[in-house]
């Protein structure tokens, strides 16, 4: 269990506008921390009142602790010319739960595919450049039930295994909710498993 991966990074929080100019057309580059695909719409459209005049809003994101789902969106521009070179740069980062949009106003001049996958490559660098990049722990949440007389001894294990208490309710019959890194969640769960009158769930 030791080399499970149980970390990820985001962006502490939305970036500052940038700029990048190509043969008359703007890039204006946008970084958002989001966690739910109702975030990323409601930044899109914050954009789009913003930039009510640009023509086109290419975006990618990724989503989840594990870096599960992600989603590239070319918006008009063609075939994998926009969103996948912002995507890459996501990668690049090593970031997840995060979006990053690209908005476009057309300079008079076509840029080619290349011109486009280089400008939206380089929108995305320069916007991902400016954001403070955070390390977060993937967590694990354990309820503890137990009756009043094993406080103290699960206390005290909470305390020496330095152990995050979320939540607790503390009466005849208590419960406990814990937080633990993914990577000591299975020794946690076994430490409580074999603590007398201490029953422990995965939440």
């Amino acid at each position: 269990m030791e080399n499970t991966k149980d970390t990820y990074y985001t962006i502490a929080s939305a970036s500052k506008q940038t700029l990048h100019k190509d043969r008359g057309s703007k890039f204006y580059g946008y970084a958002f921390p989001v966690t739910t695909q109702q975030d990323i719409k409601a930044c899109i459209n914050t954009l789009k009142k913003q930039h009510h005049t640009a023509r086109h809003f290419c975006y990618a994101w990724q989503l989840g602790e594990s870096y599960q789902k992600y989603r590239a969106n070319d918006d008009g521009e063609p075939n994998n010319s926009a969103g996948m070179p912002i995507y890459g740069q996501l990668q690049a980062f090593n970031l997840t739960n995060t979006l990053v949009v690209s908005v476009r106003y057309f300079g008079g001049t076509k840029l080619g595919v290349g011109g486009l996958i280089q400008a939206y490559k380089t929108s995305a660098k320069l916007t991902l450049e400016t954001v403070s990049i955070k390390e977060k722990t993937i967590d694990v949440l354990f309820l503890l039930l137990f009756e009043y007389p094993e406080m103290s001894l699960v206390m005290r294990n909470i305390k020496d295994q330095k152990i995050k208490l979320i939540d607790q309710k503390l009466e005849h019959n208590c419960t406990l909710t814990i937080s633990v890194r993914k990577k000591e969640a299975d020794r946690i769960f076994t430490l409580f498993e074999n603590t007398y009158k201490v029953e422990i769930k995965k939440l």
